[in-house]
């Protein structure tokens, strides 16, 4: 894990910058520098705060693939998967597996999208935005991966594939890249990754995938863009600020005073656990509840 960083800082994000001011020299009209510069003040606080829990969920991988090893041999007569070059392939493909879970739940379960509204109150959509992660979204993350390291997969592949997933994930936040036809059958690219980041109510909660988009296609989560309707970047409930700080708690603090303002501890933990926008007196909607008032049905270009 430690060559994994030390990777990423020599080689990694020097090419993320030298690729982000290739963009902007590109295409000035898709940044907003104010929103840039937030987004580097929330990509070094989530760093140091990754730096961390990365290596807390390293150890914890450990802990639980030697903790199992035994029940692997004893019942399914393995110790591990190994380090064969399909084992790679599955394990990435398991890695991304875990990555639209996590990401579906991180939109559809109130605190869970609190940790990770910062990457999504951006109004605008360009490379940066591929840096611009919440503080707090690693904290619960790894959860998602810990059934790897218990079936035998290699902590250290399953550290190495989070690193590959997230370098892919990076070149999805650009619009300067078209539809790119067949490719788009298994993959996720960045013209489909604009549906994501939109918030037009028809492309709520779509496209969580992470470099597969398979998944949204099986779960039914999967959205093309509709020729007519352009992405709208950003979120509904727009914080309307450049603060790191208050990007990265204001949804927190928004559940704390929805929690207090009712009496039912069942609508209490509604406000917590429920999609955002869920209300006890319906002043507010779900991305679901929007999306079931529109009147056209919703239909792609392709």
């Amino acid at each position: 894990m430690e060559i994994g960083i030390e990777v990423v800082l020599t080689y990694i994000y020097p090419i993320f910058i030298i690729l982000m001011v290739m963009e902007y020299v590109m295409a000035r009209h898709l940044f907003n520098l104010k929103e840039s510069f937030a987004g580097f003040a929330i990509a070094a606080g989530a760093s140091v705060v990754a730096f961390f829990t990365k290596i807390v969920a390293l150890g914890i991988f450990i802990f639980i693939f030697e903790t199992f090893k035994d029940l692997r041999v004893e019942y399914f007569g393995y110790a591990s998967f190994g380090w064969a070059w399909y084992v790679w392939i599955f394990a990435i493909i398991a890695d991304d597996f875990n990555f639209y879970w996590h990401h579906r739940l991180s939109h559809t379960v109130r605190l869970l999208w609190a940790a990770h509204v910062p990457h999504h109150s951006a109004k605008s959509f360009n490379l940066t935005i591929g840096i611009r992660n919440g503080w707090f979204i690693t904290l619960y993350k790894p959860v998602f991966w810990l059934w790897m390291a218990m079936i035998g997969f290699e902590p250290i592949m399953i550290a190495t594939a989070l690193i590959i997933n997230g370098i892919y994930q990076f070149f999805l936040h650009t619009q300067l890249v078209p539809s790119l036809g067949w490719f788009e059958k298994v993959f996720n690219t960045p013209y489909i990754h604009q549906v994501h980041h939109s918030s037009n109510i028809e492309y709520l909660d779509k496209n969580h995938g992470g470099m597969f988009i398979i998944w949204d296609k099986l779960f039914g989560t999967y959205q093309d863009i509709i020729t007519t309707i352009d992405p709208k970047y950003g979120i509904l409930k727009d914080p309307d600020s450049y603060n790191p700080i208050f990007l990265n708690t204001h949804e927190f603090s928004d559940i704390w005073r929805d929690v207090k303002k009712v009496s039912s501890w069942k609508d209490k933990l509604k406000y917590i656990f429920y999609p955002p926008g869920w209300s006890h007196d319906n002043s507010t909607k779900t991305a679901m509840e929007l999306q079931r008032e529109l009147v056209p049905s919703l239909s792609t270009s392709k």
